[in-house]
């Protein structure tokens, strides 16, 4: 970022709370009060719409809803912004000027815009502005989510996220579920057409009638979920939990059974940029102790759970390599 201002004279605009470097090479600082994201960008979108600065063509082209959205942004002013998120109204009405008029704008947002209760609700406040500009499809241009981890991107491609198998394939599609069904050798109908729970859904669902066992990978929750006073009732309400992981962290602290993963450098593997530009991986030491690479403790745990269930037509689980799940993955990815 810091190279791209000095080459090109790129304006930059930060939205942060704290004096961060990057402020250091901003044209523009927006120092709002923390969790004010949405209220502070909405007004933005005010100032867009009310200037008619916006990409009509791109909104007919590409868009839908937007009389609904103009109405709704009506009370969205850069005065209501600045009595709540502390930014001076001129500073918005410069942001909103900037952002808008210039030939190729490009937002860039890290774990401070996602890790919110209102997570959700901040993302989708960018892509209006995205949407609203027709910053979006073009070079220089774009949403652009900073992954808080080194795979995040590999892990959504590789669907594990609970609504889409892997290659974003929705669990609710009939033909997705069928074409996964016959892949894993599972009977017509065997794999639920319901989406899932994500990790703040799955915490609020514990208790009888609702989630009973947690088996945690490659997470955290009682460090990384928005509401950790809830989070810690909600685990010590759990049934059953397993943790899997390199070491005992705060959420592994609540663990029946822990499960020692292997490091990055003690298994094969793939890792994947937020540009998509998957890593080979391989193997530079032996797992200490009993650790094991991920995919082979799962492996082995579906394998005992279909074997005590007594199932007789299962998935296929006796994977030899990461390189078959891979090729599988080739096979049933578009």
């Amino acid at each position: 970022m810091k190279a791209a201002v000095e080459k090109h004279g790129a304006k930059l605009i930060v939205v942060d709370p704290r004096r961060v470097e990057m402020v250091n090479w901003a044209t523009l600082w927006l120092p709002e009060k923390p969790g004010t994201d949405v209220p502070l960008f909405s007004a933005m979108a005010h100032v867009i719409i009310k200037e008619q600065l916006y990409n009509q063509d791109f909104i007919d082209r590409r868009t839908e809803g937007f009389e609904d959205f103009r109405k709704s942004i009506e009370p969205c002013t850069p005065e209501y912004a600045e009595a709540i998120s502390g930014v001076d109204r001129n500073l918005i009405i410069q942001a909103a000027r900037m952002y808008a008029k210039a030939k190729n704008a490009a937002i860039y947002w890290a774990l401070g815009i996602p890790e919110h209760s209102h997570g959700t609700d901040n993302a989708m406040s960018l892509i209006h502005l995205a949407l609203l500009t027709g910053h979006i499809g073009r070079q220089g241009t774009g949403l652009n989510p900073l992954r808080g981890q080194n795979n995040v991107q590999g892990a959504s491609d590789s669907g594990a996220m609970p609504w889409h198998y892997p290659g974003y394939q929705r669990v609710d599609e009939e033909a997705s579920a069928r074409k996964f069904e016959q892949a894993w050798n599972i009977e017509p109908g065997g794999l639920n057409r319901r989406l899932g729970l994500t990790t703040t859904e799955i915490m609020s669902e514990v208790g009888p009638g609702g989630v009973r066992a947690l088996h945690i990978m490659g997470e955290n929750p009682m460090m990384s979920e928005p509401n950790l006073n809830h989070t810690r009732h909600m685990m010590e309400q759990v049934e059953f939990l397993v943790a899997q992981d390199l070491f005992i962290n705060e959420s592994g602290a609540y663990a029946d059974v822990f499960l020692p993963a292997a490091s990055w450098a003690e298994k094969e593997g793939t890792f994947t940029n937020t540009d998509r530009r998957v890593q080979r991986v391989r193997k530079a030491l032996e797992p200490r102790g009993q650790a094991r690479a991920d995919w082979e403790i799962i492996c082995d745990l579906a394998g005992r759970i279909d074997k005590k269930l007594g199932r007789q037509q299962t998935s296929f689980w006796a994977y030899r390599s990461p390189a078959e799940v891979l090729e599988e993955m080739g096979r049933v990815v578009p």
